[in-house]
């Protein structure tokens, strides 16, 4: 908008609160949409291992299972199973703890939760950024207009005259901050909205696979002793 009623007049003719909500604003919508992009690539990723897990139970030992989930630490389906397998033969193979007063199905539980609780923390990290935006990015834009209207007062006061000419460039200036603050303000809400949809899509696969994993090492996993540690076996849920 080349015009003298633009974008670029309104950072010219500002002054330092008008340039600092113009800036602040900027900052909260590159904010927004980083945090958009880069937790929509995570729950497209997230969805993807979510479907891998259709073929874990389909394996012939807990090994060949963990081949299915892939080799990607980040995976948070194969960080769960692997939770519980260490969980499992920890409490099975060690003695004189004070775990050993837990009955293992309890220690599983509590194992799995707290990697769920873990992974539920990294998965919502940057939602708080959108939130804030959201509710605050509509009341800086109305700052900028209240500022620019009192710009126009000061206008229609200093000249006398209440013509078009003297109010036109700072009730402008008002209607743009406006204007940016919803545009800030709505790609963050509705960013928000998907991401927490997208979130408790991948919650409730994580929730029903450690649900499952429960029960196959509770009652359907045998643990066996060998060199180089213990081995889970055979991958029968409930067997």
């Amino acid at each position: 908008m080349e015009t003298q009623f633009g974008l670029a007049n309104l950072w010219n003719q500002g002054d330092l609160i008008t340039r600092g909500v113009a800036l602040l604003l900027l900052l909260m919508s590159l904010a927004t949409w980083a945090v958009i992009v880069i937790k929509a690539l995570d729950i497209v990723r997230f969805k993807r291992n979510a479907r891998a897990v259709q073929t874990f139970w389909h394996s012939d030992d807990f090994a060949a299972a963990l081949t299915t989930l892939g080799s990607d630490p980040a995976n948070p389906f194969r960080a769960l199973a692997i939770e519980g397998r260490e969980a499992t033969a920890h409490h099975r193979n060690t003695k004189g703890q004070l775990h050993e007063s837990l009955d293992v199905s309890d220690w599983v539980t509590g194992s799995l939760r707290n990697s769920i609780d873990e992974f539920t923390a990294r998965l919502q990290s940057g939602l708080a950024i959108l939130a804030s935006v959201g509710s605050t990015a509509p009341f800086l834009g109305l700052f900028g207009t209240v500022w620019g209207i009192y710009h126009a007062l000061i206008a229609i006061g200093t000249s006398g005259q209440s013509t078009i000419d003297k109010v036109a460039g700072p009730v402008g200036e008002a209607l743009i901050m406006t204007a940016l603050g919803l545009a800030v303000a709505i790609p963050a809400v509705l960013g928000y909205n998907a991401l927490v949809r997208g979130n408790k899509f991948i919650l409730v696969r994580m929730n029903s696979f450690a649900h499952d994993l429960h029960a196959y090492f509770v009652t359907g996993a045998r643990i066996s002793n060998g060199e180089g540690g213990s081995n889970v076996r055979p991958l029968k849920k409930g067997a």
